[in-house]
This record gives C-alpha cells, sequence and structure tokens, in this order.
C-alpha cells in the first residue's frame, strides 16, 4: 500500500495560488516579453481563398522607415513539418510555396523595429493572385470526402434489424455552426536565437510540442529549443497545435539574428489559431413503446482544411452514451477552402451531444414519457461497446440530485403550459459526458535540507488551476505544508508532460507526481536503511506515511515529536546530502490489466429558460450542473471549471457563429464587436454540485472535467424551448427569427 493511498487527498477550496501576481498584474504572459533589441512582425493575409500567388511586390513596404525585412514564399528557407499533437496532424509551415489554401493565409512577414511600423509596412505589401473558385460549403460535392479518416466509427449488433423491431422510430437532422475559440489575450510568440539555440516564448497549452516542432522544422535537438510559458491568456484548446506564426516568428528571428515578437490581430485570431468545425448530422433512433432503445444511428458530416488533418468524434459518443444493442457512429469530413479547423472546449462531444441530446427529447414527447426517465430507462450499467465495468459512474446520482436540485418534477409537462409575465417558461434537460483521456507525463521532485520542497514539469496552466492543484497535491502527498512547497511549470526544459487540454492533465500529471513523490521516500528510506540512528532502519514504503514535514511509521500514529520517524531535513543533514531529487512518469492504464473500461466525467444539465413570443427573446433563466468528476481536488476551482464551461455552453446555444462569406471566404464578423458571446448579463443562477467517487483506473482518483460542464448546456436550452414553445430546434445557434 502506498503512502498516498493512506492520506485523505486534498478537497479544501483554497484561493489560486497564482491569484495574487494576476490581478496585481505582474503575472509574465508571452505578449509581455521584452529583450534588448526586439524587433516586431506583422503578418500579411491572402485575401483570396484559394489559387496561387503570382506576385508580390514588398518594395514599398521595404523603403518605409524602421522596416527590416520582408519575407515571402519566394526567399523563405525551407521548414520541414512540426510535430503532430494528439488528434491532429502538424500544421503545415507557411511560405514554402505559392498555394493559398484560405483566405488569410499568411503570404509575407514584414519585420520592423516596432510593431506599429510593421503594422504600417504590412499594408503595403502588394500581392496579386491567380484565384481558383474556392470550396467553402459542407454540402458541396467537389470536396473531397474522408469517411472514418481516424478510425472512430464504431459498430455493435444490427442496426437495420432493431430499427425493424422498434415500435417507434425518429430521424432528425441537426446542424452546428463553425465557432471560434476566442481568448482574450491575442496570441503571441517570441524568439530569441543565442548560436544555434532559440529560447521561444508563446501561448501554447504544449510546451513539449512546441519544443518538439520547433527542432523538427528547422532540423535542430530538441536540446537546442528551448519553450517558456508560465502564463497563458487563455486558450480553450486554440493553444494544442503548433500554428504558423509561430515557427514564422522563430524563423524571423534567425534570419534577422535579433530577437522578434508577433502579435496576432484579432481578425487573425478567427483564421491563424484555428475553429470548432460545423457540423450537419442524422441521427436516428429506434425504441420500443416503454422507452427501450432498440437501435441508436448516428451520422456526423465535419469541415476540415485542405491542407490539414484534425479529427473531431462527433458521433462516437453516442455508442456509450446509453444502452442499446444495435449502434453505429460514423464520421466523414469535406475538406474545404478554410482555415485549419483545431480543438475548442469539448472538441465533438460539444457538437454530437447536441445531436443525441435533442433526438432523445424529441423521442420521449413522442412517447409520452418523461425525458428523464426514458435516460434512465437506458442508462449504461457497463461500457456498451466492451462489457467492462466502468471504473466510475455516478450519472444516476447526477439525474436524480439535478432533478431534485432544479425542481424538475414540479414542472407541468405539457408544452406550452407554463408562463410568467407574458414570458413562456420551459424546463430541459440533458445527459453529458466527455472521455477519458491521459498520455504519458513526467515530474520531478526535490527535497531540500530545511525541509521544503520544489516539484516541476514543463505543464501548462491555462488558468484552470493547475499551479494550485499540484501544488496542493504535493504538499499532501509529501506531509508538507503548502508554504514549503514550490511548484513550477511551462518551461519545456523541465520534464515533459503532455498538453493542457482533452481533460487529461490534472491525472496524467498528478498521477507523475504521485510517482515522484513515492519514489523519493523510498529514495529517502533507501539513505537510512542500514542507519541505526534512525527509527525508520528496515522501513518499506508500505511501512511509513509522510506528515508534519517528515517520514513516520504507520504503527505508530504517525506522530511527530515521537521516536515514530523523522523529519526531511533530519535525514538529510545526518547523511551529508544537500538534496535529493527523484523524476516520477504515469502512463496511461491499460483497460486489458484493470478489467474496467477507461471513465472520463459524468453530468446532468437541467435548464430554464424565458421565451418572448413576439420578440423572439430568449433568456436563460438558471441552470444546475451535477457533475460526477471522481475525486475533487479543489473543490471551489473545480466549481469555477464548470460554470466557466457552462456559460460557454450558454454562448455555443444562442451566441456564437464564425460567419464565412459564400463567395470570398472571408470571415464576416472577425472582432469582438460582430462576434457574439455571452456576457454577465446573458449569465443567470448556476447552480454546479459534485457527486461520485474516485475513479478506480488512476491512484488519484481523479477524472477531468475540463470539458463536461459545456457538454450538454446547448441540448438542454434547445430541449427547454420546446418545452416553452413548441418550437423543435435543431440548428445552432438559436436565433431571434426562429423563436418569432
Amino acid at each position: 500500500m502506498s503512502v498516498t493511498e493512506q492520506r485523505a487527498l486534498l478537497g479544501a477550496g483554497i484561493d489560486r495560488v497564482d491569484g495574487p501576481v494576476k490581478v496585481t498584474g505582474a503575472a509574465p504572459y508571452p505578449s509581455d516579453v521584452r529583450y534588448p533589441d526586439m524587433a516586431h512582425a506583422a503578418l500579411v493575409g491572402s485575401t483570396v481563398a484559394a489559387g496561387r500567388v503570382s506576385q508580390i511586390d514588398s518594395a514599398a513596404a521595404r523603403a518605409q522607415p524602421g522596416v527590416l525585412m520582408v519575407i515571402t514564399h519566394e526567399n523563405a528557407p525551407t521548414l520541414r513539418p512540426g510535430a503532430a499533437p494528439p488528434f491532429a496532424g502538424p500544421t503545415p509551415p507557411a511560405l514554402q510555396d505559392d498555394r493559398v489554401h484560405h483566405y488569410g493565409q499568411y503570404v509575407a512577414v514584414v519585420v520592423a523595429n516596432t510593431p506599429q511600423q510593421a503594422a504600417s509596412a504590412a499594408r503595403l505589401v502588394s500581392v496579386s493572385y491567380e484565384p481558383d473558385e474556392p470550396l467553402l460549403a459542407i454540402d458541396d460535392a467537389r470536396g473531397e470526402l474522408l469517411r472514418d479518416p481516424w478510425g472512430f466509427d464504431s459498430q455493435r449488433g444490427d442496426v437495420a434489424a432493431g430499427m425493424a423491431a422498434a415500435e417507434v422510430r425518429l430521424e432528425a437532422r441537426f446542424t452546428t455552426s463553425e465557432n471560434t475559440n476566442n481568448p482574450l489575450g491575442l496570441f503571441s510568440t517570441v524568439a530569441a536565437w543565442d548560436g544555434d539555440t532559440v529560447i521561444v516564448h508563446d501561448v501554447t497549452q504544449f510546451t513539449s510540442n512546441v519544443q518538439a516542432s520547433i527542432a523538427k522544422a528547422f532540423e535542430l535537438p530538441e536540446s537546442a529549443v528551448r519553450v517558456i510559458v508560465p502564463y497563458v491568456g487563455g486558450g480553450f484548446g486554440a493553444g494544442l497545435r503548433v500554428w504558423p506564426h509561430t515557427l514564422l516568428t522563430v524563423l524571423a528571428a534567425r534570419l534577422l539574428r535579433r530577437p522578434v515578437k508577433t502579435v496576432l490581430t484579432r481578425p487573425q485570431m478567427f483564421t491563424g489559431v484555428g475553429h470548432r468545425a460545423n457540423t450537419v448530422q442524422t441521427v436516428k433512433l429506434g425504441a420500443m413503446r416503454d422507452g427501450e432503445l432498440t437501435a441508436i444511428d448516428h451520422e456526423s458530416l465535419q469541415t476540415v482544411a485542405v491542407n490539414d488533418d484534425n479529427v473531431e468524434p462527433v458521433a462516437s459518443g453516442s455508442a456509450s452514451s446509453y444502452a442499446c444493442a444495435n449502434a453505429s457512429t460514423r464520421d466523414l469530413q469535406r475538406r474545404l477552402n478554410i482555415p485549419v479547423p483545431g480543438s475548442m472546449r469539448a472538441p465533438g462531444e460539444a457538437q454530437g451531444n447536441f445531436a443525441l441530446e435533442c433526438a432523445l427529447d424529441e423521442l420521449s414527447y413522442e412517447l409520452g414519457i418523461d425525458p428523464l426517465q426514458l435516460r434512465l430507462r437506458n442508462y449504461a450499467e457497463v461500457q456498451p461497446a466492451s462489457g467492462l465495468p466502468w471504473s466510475s459512474k455516478a450519472q444516476r446520482e447526477c439525474f436524480a440530485v439535478g432533478a431534485e436540485r432544479f425542481g424538475w418534477f414540479g414542472r407541468n409537462p405539457e408544452v406550452g403550459s407554463m408562463q410568467e409575465r407574458g414570458w413562456r417558461v420551459g424546463y430541459g434537460l440533458a445527459g453529458a459526458a466527455y472521455g477519458w483521456w491521459q498520455a504519458r507525463t513526467e515530474a520531478r521532485v526535490t527535497v531540500y535540507g530545511d525541509g521544503s520542497a520544489f516539484v516541476r514539469s514543463a505543464a501548462t496552466d491555462i488558468g484552470t488551476g493547475t499551479y494550485t492543484v499540484m501544488k496542493q497535491l504535493s504538499a499532501e502527498l509529501l506531509g508538507l505544508e503548502l508554504r514549503q512547497v514550490r511548484f513550477d511549470l511551462g518551461d519545456s526544459d523541465m520534464p515533459y508532460s503532455t498538453q493542457s487540454g482533452g481533460s487529461g492533465l490534472t491525472g496524467a500529471l498528478g498521477n507523475a507526481i504521485n510517482v515522484a513523490c513515492n519514489g523519493l521516500i523510498e529514495k529517502l528510506l533507501a539513505l537510512v536503511a542500514d542507519d541505526d540512528d534512525s527509527p525508520l532502519q528496515g522501513c518499506s514504503l508500505e511501512d511509513v506515511v509522510a506528515r508534519d514535514g517528515g517520514i513516520y511509521r504507520r504503527e505508530h500514529g504517525g506522530g511527530a515529536g515521537s521516536d515514530a520517524g523523522e523529519g526531511y531535513g533530519e535525514i538529510l543533514a545526518r547523511h551529508g546530502v544537500a538534496d535529493l531529487t527523484v523524476d516520477g512518469e504515469s502512463v496511461p492504464p491499460d483497460p486489458g490489466q484493470t478489467g474496467m473500461a477507461l471513465t472520463g466525467a459524468f453530468g446532468a444539465k437541467f435548464v430554464e429558460v424565458r421565451v418572448d413570443p413576439d420578440l423572439g427573446l430568449l433568456r436563460v433563466a438558471r441552470v444546475t450542473s451535477v457533475i460526477d468528476g471522481g475525486r475533487i481536488l479543489n473543490e471551489k476551482l473545480a466549481r469555477s471549471q464548470i460554470l466557466g464551461a457552462t456559460v460557454g455552453g450558454i454562448g455555443q446555444a444562442i451566441f456564437e457563429e464564425t460567419v464565412t462569406d459564400p463567395g470570398t471566404g472571408r470571415i464576416a464578423n472577425a472582432t469582438f464587436g460582430d462576434y457574439l458571446v455571452a456576457v454577465n448579463a446573458d449569465v443567470p443562477e448556476l447552480d454546479v454540485v459534485f457527486v461520485g467517487e474516485p475513479d478506480r483506473n488512476t491512484p488519484i482518483g481523479t477524472k477531468g472535467i475540463g470539458e463536461v460542464g459545456l457538454v450538454g448546456t446547448a441540448a438542454a436550452i434547445a430541449n427547454a424551448v420546446y418545452h416553452a414553445t413548441g418550437k423543435r430546434l435543431r440548428s445552432l445557434p438559436i436565433t431571434l427569427d426562429q423563436l418569432m
């Protein structure tokens, strides 16, 4: 039994340890980085969506005061494709040929002494094109159709037979629009070369991948590249890939032999760092009159760029959401002349859950069964595809607790029956889940003679609270006070870390820290193994507990002030050791060995809406989110994650839509003035509660919760709109004209 298994892991909702530096403006974001003699780059984007660059005239730009260099495909050296992150290919480097693949694609870089000089000169670069007719519509049959490009399609049972046996059948078509991540902080990169090594400050959620990508692109050893990002101004998935502006900044700095900074404009954030792909989905359900599902068939078509590979398993979640003997899910992609899509919070599941949960709601009304009872009737007690038990699942409790807190059974189930002061009132619900994801991650822990510890990893904190939670966890595992632990991240020179995304970092990094801390205690026990002066002589890890700044025998209760153990400083001092360091690595569990299905988070969403039928106004009045997130390490920060994700779900449901001009491919609303997001006045009372037990597949028992709070929000809103108005809306966002 490990030290970890004997300790109660956290749970206290302490404040963010990085809060003071953020609220005082002292947190160093990449855009804040300054170097002596630093130059600035501005990017020139294509004004056509497809074709070739026939001529670039940069003479006027080069003649401007302060301009140092103009880089185009005509003078740019060859860059190799970078490293591929999970679920995507490497983003193609820019300025490698004259081809134009999408509107806004970078066709030139202007470098000058000041950002103003660079931006002014960039507007003077004259580019001529030989345009082609672009492929812009998801239903344009000229675009290449990719079938199951990433192997996520699934099939079990006989769907056709299940449909034939059904007493009630439903088929519905759903569409979701493109959304753009839009973190408040503009993406930026600063690159500074020193001989054949380079330091890069980049807005990223994955330092190790940026390091690997730059090394590949410039044919360098990874040790020659250092990526530093202690703070990120928001990402929501946009920071998971290495985008062209990062490589171009490193290139400009190398050619100029001066540090170079690039800061994207807000319109460039719409074309240069990914977006949530739009989808067209068809859901077919077969059921008996008592609500038992006999067949689920879910097909999704999504967009992808002509020169890129990005995966979003939109339909695949439907295969495991509910118990059904016959299920088929298929994901297709259409290649178009659009900016490269990428992950956006709850990628795939945000869109797929909307279709499935709305279809289930529609089926419940067709059957005359309460929407909640229909879901419970088809509750998946085991993982439907494998038949393995879940490593943890408390979604039934999510539904029960949510229904009670929300007052679900107090509603009048008749459509359009509830009104208040001229507003039509509707209640809606949806189930939520986000799949399990973890990857190999490393951490390093050092203990010093004064009893303090230093824990670090190359991970990033994108605002989710990694600094705080990992400091708490490290202190708990080592038996130290918070003030005795220093936790650092955001530097690729630290041990390798996977991405901060996919709801997988807390588990992966926490497990690595657990391994490292246990390894450190074992190393200390090895020091005293033959030490006659140590009360720990001959002890193994199973015999001790870390508490009160040291190691103590279990049979003595682990109390300080007795001869049952000794502090870290005492052990090190007696053996003449200044400090001890141990690395730990976490690797994903193997279902074949555990006999359990790897399980992500589950949840239930309950929403009340108000609709003005004359004006088409839609207001979300309240939302109850009940989440099974495994062991919650810091409930205050966990609740904040669900709140923020719920606000994102409200945005997806009724505001956010990236509009592309159908003739040119230009993003028509690429500013915060035109791209609508939920603001304070749009956010109602948000109730959040956690249920469930620690997950059994990992030593610390956590499950990622970064995405699950968004999943189900849009579906619950749409279902509530139907209950209020009788209008079944199958497209996002829900707009005024649909409600009038």
